[in-house]
């Protein structure tokens, strides 16, 4: 019985005693905050990549709106919109002087179509105006692209497969 006694007695006091409380508490919550940390620090670096990503076409098709090459055939010269365009959407610049917008995005990953087939359409249909023009037709440039989305670990960490990032911008054909 004294065992017992002295044995209850050791408990209560370890139960009463609050010394080490906060590092028993830090343990176990210290490996999900961290976790979560790095997860919100690898979405927003996708976030920033993607909209990096949607920059480069913006702007790629923009140019590709405005670009008239027969202008410059007229004048002797050649220039070759889409590929201009190509190296503004991937390096910002018109020369493709590296480095890329993104690290790992390549020329190979965008798209220029400048007025294709089936990408031009009536501005007026059945008498109902269709788009606001001084054209017939009103033909449209896109400037799409995909990006492998590297990333920093923790996905990988988490076995959450290949990220493909994808995006696209369109604009209207106006070349000056």
């Amino acid at each position: 019985m004294a065992m017992i006694r002295t044995l209850f007695r050791h408990l209560d006091r370890f139960r009463r005693d609050r010394r080490g409380t906060a590092l028993v508490e830090m343990a176990l919550i210290a490996p999900m905050m961290v976790t979560l940390s790095a997860g919100v620090f690898e979405f927003g670096n996708l976030i920033h990549e993607k909209l990096l990503m949607e920059a480069g076409l913006s702007d790629a098709a923009r140019f590709a709106a405005r670009c008239n090459s027969q202008l410059y055939t007229s004048a002797g010269l050649t220039i070759d919109c889409a590929d201009i365009a190509t190296n503004i959407a991937v390096f910002g610049n018109a020369t493709g002087t590296p480095p890329a917008r993104i690290a790992g995005w390549q020329k190979a990953n965008v798209t220029v179509t400048i007025a294709a087939s089936g990408s031009c359409h009536d501005a007026v249909v059945a008498g109902v105006t269709q788009y606001r023009s001084t054209t017939a037709q009103v033909c449209i440039v896109r400037a799409a692209g995909t990006l492998a989305y590297s990333g920093v670990g923790i996905l990988y960490l988490l076995n959450i497969g290949p990220i493909t990032l994808n995006g696209f911008h369109e604009e209207r054909l106006i070349r000056f």
